[in-house]
């Protein structure tokens, strides 16, 4: 699986449509949509997943509104539950004959993991078929993942890769066997296996826990990133009263100790957290790490607090050949994740 910094050939979306992702917001998401597409169509083509010809034309009229240029963007109508495209979209791999490494040349295809509504939600029923769906219509071979004679679980969010060989995780989302259990009975050293035979991870670093106020149990895109293939940067809570305070302490004493496929240490710099944001009495996954990497940028949540331009300004000198840009992400956190979440790269 190659890193999100290296060339894409597009990045994919779904147009939300699904009011319960974000009760009484669903208007104000629709123009946060065509903020992200508009900076995605910088440089590269935005792939958009719409139910059908109806949501298609919602779609078209918003981002014309807020000028973006529609040549730039691809609509695919495939039926969704929603529209969280990195955990139900395809996640993309590169691949090579004779057990060589990928090369720039080589073909990219659909790594076909299973969808289970993050084992908490009964209603993906049309989510579950995305990927393969999405891969048949771009013409891109599909690999379907089965461990166990079972088809495997994994969303996207669950890992991020330094597309050398190293995968970050966490073991709440992946080992849990008593919450919300993606696949029951496996082990970590089988995990491991299927991650190496898959995506061709052959070192995974296992994080605890995810932060505080996370849907998921334990997505690892709101907690770690990789930079480059060196460098993580890790969510840091400096208040020692905070919930999240204890656990990203833990997860920093782990990376300081883990090492890359190379052998070397893995280099960690910190993001800060914002402060806690809590709606209708519920606390919210904000984190300035579910980042997204484009061809030419890097879109970052914002949260009006004094900590974003902190935030932006640490990514900015990580990413120095491209532009760092704040994505205002109050109304889209209040659907329990943000920018990394609601997207896919699929690469060159």
């Amino acid at each position: 699986m190659p890193a999100e910094w290296e060339p894409h050939e597009a990045v994919w979306l779904g147009w939300p449509h699904n009011p319960a992702d974000w009760p009484g917001k669903i208007r104000a998401i629709h123009f946060v949509y065509a903020e992200i597409v508009r900076r995605i169509a910088d440089s590269e083509i935005a792939r958009i997943v719409v139910n059908d010809d109806r949501h298609e034309q919602k779609a078209r009229s918003v981002l014309s509104r807020s000028n973006v240029p529609l040549d730039r963007i691809e609509f695919f109508r495939v039926r969704s539950n929603r529209g969280w495209t990195r955990d139900t979209g395809p996640i993309f791999v590169k691949t090579a004959s004779g057990g060589g490494r990928p090369t720039a040349g080589s073909e990219t295809a659909v790594a076909g993991f299973k969808f289970n509504g993050w084992a908490k939600y009964g209603d993906h029923e049309l989510d579950t078929g995305i990927a393969k769906t999405l891969a048949k219509r771009i013409k891109k071979p599909y690999f379907k993942v089965e461990h166990n004679k079972r088809h495997f679980v994994l969303e996207g969010g669950a890992i991020d890769v330094n597309g050398r060989g190293t995968l970050l995780t966490t073991e709440e989302c992946l080992l849990d066997q008593k919450v919300q259990v993606r696949n029951p009975g496996v082990s970590r050293e089988e995990y491991e296996t299927v991650l190496a035979e898959n995506l061709g991870a052959t070192n995974v670093l296992w994080l605890n826990k995810g932060i505080a106020g996370d849907d998921t149990h334990g997505h690892v895109d709101d907690l770690c990133r990789f930079v480059d293939p060196k460098t993580v940067v890790l969510c840091r809570e400096t208040n020692s009263s905070d919930a999240n305070y204890a656990l990203l302490e833990e997860n920093r004493e782990r990376l300081e100790g883990m090492r890359l496929e190379s052998g070397s240490r893995v280099q960690v710099e910190f993001l800060p957290m914002p402060e806690p944001v809590i709606y209708r009495g519920q606390r919210l996954p904000a984190s300035y790490a579910n980042f997204l990497i484009t061809n030419s940028s890097v879109l970052v949540p914002t949260f009006n607090d004094p900590n974003d331009r902190i935030a932006l300004g640490i990514l900015a000198d990580l990413f120095p050949k491209r532009k760092v840009i704040g994505i205002h992400a109050l109304d889209l956190v209040w659907g329990l994740g943000t920018l990394h979440c609601l997207s896919q790269q699929q690469p060159s």
